[in-house]
Protein backbone atom coordinates (compact mmCIF):
# COMPACT_ATOMS: atom_id res chain seq x y z
CA UNK A 1 0.00 0.00 0.00
CA UNK A 2 0.90 3.58 -0.47
CA UNK A 3 0.55 7.01 1.52
CA UNK A 4 -0.90 9.71 0.56
CA UNK A 5 -0.85 13.00 3.17
CA UNK A 6 -3.15 16.10 2.31
CA UNK A 7 -1.50 19.22 3.35
CA UNK A 8 -3.55 19.29 6.32
CA UNK A 9 -2.21 16.40 8.03
CA UNK A 10 1.18 17.81 7.18
CA UNK A 11 0.28 20.38 8.69
CA UNK A 12 -1.10 18.65 11.89
CA UNK A 13 1.80 16.67 12.45
CA UNK A 14 3.83 19.55 11.66
CA UNK A 15 2.29 21.53 14.95
CA UNK A 16 1.51 17.94 16.76
CA UNK A 17 4.45 17.56 19.47
CA UNK A 18 7.60 15.54 18.86
CA UNK A 19 6.40 12.48 20.71
CA UNK A 20 3.50 12.77 18.72
CA UNK A 21 5.35 12.74 15.73
CA UNK A 22 7.36 9.61 16.30
CA UNK A 23 4.07 7.88 17.63
CA UNK A 24 2.43 8.95 14.25
CA UNK A 25 5.64 6.98 12.00
CA UNK A 26 5.33 4.25 14.36
CA UNK A 27 1.58 4.06 13.44
CA UNK A 28 1.62 4.70 10.01
CA UNK A 29 4.38 1.59 9.57
CA UNK A 30 1.75 -0.69 10.73
CA UNK A 31 -1.18 0.74 8.77
CA UNK A 32 1.01 0.23 5.67
CA UNK A 33 1.93 -4.21 6.62
CA UNK A 34 -1.86 -4.87 8.38
CA UNK A 35 -5.01 -2.33 8.90
CA UNK A 36 -5.77 -4.81 11.70
CA UNK A 37 -2.68 -4.30 13.53
CA UNK A 38 -4.18 -4.01 16.88
CA UNK A 39 -2.21 -1.12 17.97
CA UNK A 40 -4.24 0.86 15.19
CA UNK A 41 -7.96 0.32 16.42
CA UNK A 42 -8.59 1.41 12.78
CA UNK A 43 -12.30 1.89 12.27
CA UNK A 44 -14.67 3.26 9.88
CA UNK A 45 -15.52 6.58 11.50
CA UNK A 46 -17.95 7.64 8.49
CA UNK A 47 -19.25 4.81 6.53
CA UNK A 48 -21.38 6.90 3.74
CA UNK A 49 -17.36 9.08 3.34
CA UNK A 50 -15.88 5.58 3.05
CA UNK A 51 -13.51 7.82 6.25
CA UNK A 52 -11.60 5.57 8.51
CA UNK A 53 -10.20 6.31 11.98
CA UNK A 54 -6.79 5.20 13.86
CA UNK A 55 -5.26 5.84 16.43
CA UNK A 56 -1.70 7.48 17.14
CA UNK A 57 -1.72 7.26 20.70
CA UNK A 58 -4.01 8.16 23.45
CA UNK A 59 -5.37 11.33 22.50
CA UNK A 60 -4.36 11.61 19.04
CA UNK A 61 -6.50 10.60 16.53
CA UNK A 62 -5.39 10.23 12.21
CA UNK A 63 -8.49 9.94 9.53
CA UNK A 64 -7.99 8.69 6.12
CA UNK A 65 -9.57 7.01 3.27
CA UNK A 66 -8.58 3.83 1.19
CA UNK A 67 -8.16 4.82 -2.54
CA UNK A 68 -7.43 1.37 -4.27
CA UNK A 69 -3.94 0.83 -3.03
CA UNK A 70 -3.38 4.12 -1.62
CA UNK A 71 -4.32 5.37 2.08
CA UNK A 72 -5.16 9.22 1.61
CA UNK A 73 -4.36 10.56 5.16
CA UNK A 74 -6.19 13.63 5.65
CA UNK A 75 -6.00 14.56 9.31
CA UNK A 76 -3.97 14.13 12.67
CA UNK A 77 -5.95 15.80 15.49
CA UNK A 78 -5.58 15.73 19.03
CA UNK A 79 -9.02 13.74 20.58
CA UNK A 80 -11.13 15.28 22.45
CA UNK A 81 -11.61 13.50 26.06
Amino acid sequence: MNLHLSQTAVEGLFDAPLPVQKAFIKQINYLVRNLNHPSLHAKKFDEAKGRWQARVNDNWRFYFTIDRDTYRISEIISHPQ
